[in-house]
């Protein structure tokens, strides 16, 4: 009998976790044809480019191009923030998702409803205000980086393809990153913890200095996490920091 409700437990366990991620990859897939078939125009887009440009210069924000130029210097250090943007905002949020549904169920769930309503606040911001990002924008003087040195994860010009490339407000790279950051302060007890927040902003430089998006998008993303937190508030059980 023992081994028979163990069984049980583990096949349930499995079916859960199946679970968990059929609705996940269902939530992500439906935010992409969002942003797929609302893609919006790219003479608006482009319009939009300038109000955020402009604004940023009157709230005197730091340069993006002047950031962007100080790491073209080095042609390895671009190679290395351009495989940041491709290769690690996915996998690091797959890997949080599962640790924390493994070892801490009662956050992940937190997290879960958190990720999907600020995702969702942000399908809000791509329909309603596309926005063409700085790499395609010439008169900003900010080159395309992953399209400079071969590593573009872009294929063909904007309104071609699946990808929308119209949708840079909000920075999901820099809201989830934050995210991640959040929960792993929530959830080590270990002072090194505090090292988590160096993450969001290590992907906010990057998305900025890669041409992929404005300080605004990335502030926006972050706006959209604290919404989505006050609104979906951590458990009880987790060791929040003192």
């Amino acid at each position: 009998m023992l081994t028979v409700d163990l069984a049980g437990t583990r096949w349930g366990n499995r079916v859960a976790a199946a679970g968990q991620v059929a609705l996940l990859v269902a939530l992500w897939g439906f935010y992409l044809l969002c942003r797929h078939l609302f893609e919006g125009s790219e003479r608006v887009a482009r319009e939009h480019a300038d109000q955020v440009w402009s604004l940023e210069r009157t709230l005197r924000l730091p340069s993006e191009a002047r950031l962007q130029g100080w790491v073209l210097h080095s042609d390895a250090l671009v190679r290395v923030v351009n495989a940041i943007y491709q290769y690690v905002h996915f996998p690091v949020m797959f890997g949080t998702l599962a640790l924390l549904y493994v070892r801490r169920r009662d956050v992940y769930r937190w997290f879960r409803n958190v990720l999907i309503l600020t995702t969702g606040l942000a399908l809000v911001g791509h329909i309603g205000y596309p926005l063409a990002p700085p790499r395609l924008e010439p008169g900003f003087g900010i080159v395309d980086t992953g399209l400079e040195f071969g590593q573009s994860t872009y294929d063909g010009k904007p309104g071609t393809g699946f990808t929308n490339q119209l949708a840079a407000m909000p920075s999901m790279h820099v809201a989830w990153a934050a995210l991640i950051a959040i929960a792993v302060v929530m959830c080590l007890h270990t002072r090194w913890r505090w090292l988590a927040p160096l993450y969001a902003v290590a992907i906010l430089l990057v998305v900025v200095v890669t041409g992929n998006h404005y300080w605004l998008d990335g502030i926006v993303g972050l706006a959209f996490l604290a919404i989505s937190m006050l609104v979906s508030r951590p458990p009880r059980t987790a060791d929040l920091p003192a």
